[in-house]
């Protein structure tokens, strides 16, 4: 007995077009900022309206052996946890857990949205769901249940599941660890762990996701005076604190090729991960680096594919995400400026350790200030990257299978240059696990940007890929026969 492929797809093709972009719909519309952009979240009431939406369309659904609860602990944010029982051949078995992670906290609304659109508007056009969150990640949670409820009507078998949705991803996760720990019992032996708050580089193939680069976050400020002065009478005497700054960031980052100078952030790649980037490159030749909107003229500052491809995914990297103490040139007066602050956003490897990092990085800033300033490094978030463990050959064999099933091609491995601490977390305490991390994140979808959009009909086919594997996992803990 196995899972019926036709039939399951059938099944999960009416629950989108029936129910989940309705739901999706409703969800892109409540702006549930994550803690780090809405600190009065507990007051404003998105978080929670964001959680009754996704757990009670949970706990609507007819899957067999289910609960569904809302964890509350106290100063954080809620975590929806669904434990599904073993079900079919898996039932007697006595596998490890399953445990699928997505989150339902949104990223700012950002600027440059087109004219018809807006990150709390919802709008199809085509296959594309365009709005904050749909794609990252909120149809986590209706892909999960629907893959498994797929599974139990259509012949298939699954093992025991757990399902979390957070509330605090896009802030780096610092709700996580308590929830996970209060957890720990119910979790049990997790064997798989299923993440579908990743990407694809194509919407042709099914992708998976075999490492994520590590975050610090933090803001550099400095003060040279204690007001503003008249530019005319102080400058020349009064350096610029813009100028400190610069000054600073010479410290880190070279500014021509952006090459970082904190050892702590550089480590060496592995031979098979080089290996993996350059089949990708061949797979996707320009398209590597085509993908970005430059304007006309510009170009990447990696030159090759492949190169592209690990320089971002294991290199470290500084985006400049914020600053303080500039006016807007509308309104900017001759004033020399008693401060400037600047947020820093540093990718490190996945194999770097976020915490030496934030050392060096305050150490490197805030020593022997020029001109004797006086410079601060406030960190506000360290979230460690991941390497994921070989697969299974049931597991790569599992995906394989999906992916051509319902791509009709095979499957590709590649690097992130995103974070997902969850994943850093779980790969401590569950060494053995085997990781699945995936998503719909492709070409153009512009996670955490303007004009954000979710691909159906990709998704879609996620959701197929997922219940087969699913399957194929109680069948492999089980060792029956197909």
């Amino acid at each position: 007995m196995t899972l019926d492929l036709e039939t399951s797809s059938v099944a999960i093709g009416r629950a989108w077009a029936d129910d989940l972009i309705a739901r999706l719909t409703e969800y892109i519309a409540i702006p549930a900022l994550s803690p780090a952009f809405d600190s009065d979240w507990a007051s404003t009431g998105h978080l929670d309206r964001a959680v009754e939406l996704v757990a009670g369309w949970m706990r609507s659904r007819p899957i067999q052996g289910m609960t569904v609860e809302v964890k509350r602990l106290d100063g954080r944010t809620p975590l929806i946890v669904a434990e599904i029982a073993p079900f079919g051949h898996a039932a007697e078995s006595g596998q490890g857990t399953t445990v699928l992670y997505g989150h339902l906290d949104k990223q700012p609304e950002m600027e440059g949205w087109r004219e018809d659109l807006g990150p709390w508007k919802p709008v199809r056009e085509g296959t594309r769901l365009y709005g904050r969150g749909g794609a990252d990640d909120g149809y986590a949670a209706f892909a999960s249940l629907t893959a498994i409820e797929a599974v139990q009507q259509c012949g298939g078998s699954h093992g025991r599941l757990v399902v979390l949705i957070e509330a605090s991803e896009e802030s780096g996760s610092p709700d996580l660890p308590a929830h996970i720990d209060a957890l720990a019992a119910r979790l049990g032996d997790v064997a798989l762990v299923i993440c579908l708050d990743s990407g694809c580089a194509t919407y042709d193939r099914l992708w998976l996701t075999t490492s994520l680069r590590g975050l610090v976050d933090g803001t550099l400020s400095v003060k040279i005076v204690t007001e503003g002065l008249h530019s005319g009478s102080a400058s020349g005497v009064v350096p610029s604190s813009l100028r400190i700054v610069r000054q600073l960031l010479d410290r880190v980052e070279v500014a021509a090729d952006g090459r970082i100078l904190i050892d702590a952030a550089t480590v060496e790649i592995p031979a098979h991960r080089i290996a993996e980037a350059e089949a990708t490159a061949e797979l996707l030749g320009e398209r590597a680096m085509e993908e970005m909107p430059f304007v006309s003229g510009a170009r990447a500052s990696v030159g090759e594919p492949a190169k592209a491809l690990l320089a971002r995914t294991w290199r470290p990297a500084i985006s400049y995400t914020g600053i303080d103490g500039i006016p807007p040139t509308g309104s900017a007066g001759n004033v020399l400026r008693p401060a400037t602050a600047l947020k820093l956003s540093v990718r490190i490897p996945p194999t770097a350790d976020p915490d030496t990092v934030v050392a060096e990085l305050r150490s490197t800033l805030e020593d022997d200030p020029p001109y004797g300033a006086s410079v601060s490094f406030g960190q506000s978030e360290a979230a460690p990257g991941w390497n994921s463990p070989e697969l299974a050959p049931w597991l790569r064999g599992a995906l394989s299978d999906a992916s051509q099933q319902w791509f009709g091609n095979d499957m590709q491995l590649y690097g992130e240059g995103g974070t997902i601490p969850f994943m850093g977390m779980l790969g401590k305490k569950f060494p053995a696990a085997q990781f699945v991390i995936t998503g719909v994140l492709g070409p153009g979808s512009n996670a955490h940007g303007p004009n954000e959009f979710l691909d159906v009909v990709y998704a879609e086919k996620l959701t197929c890929c997922l219940a087969q594997v699913l399957d194929a996992s109680a069948r492999h803990a089980d060792r029956r026969p197909d």
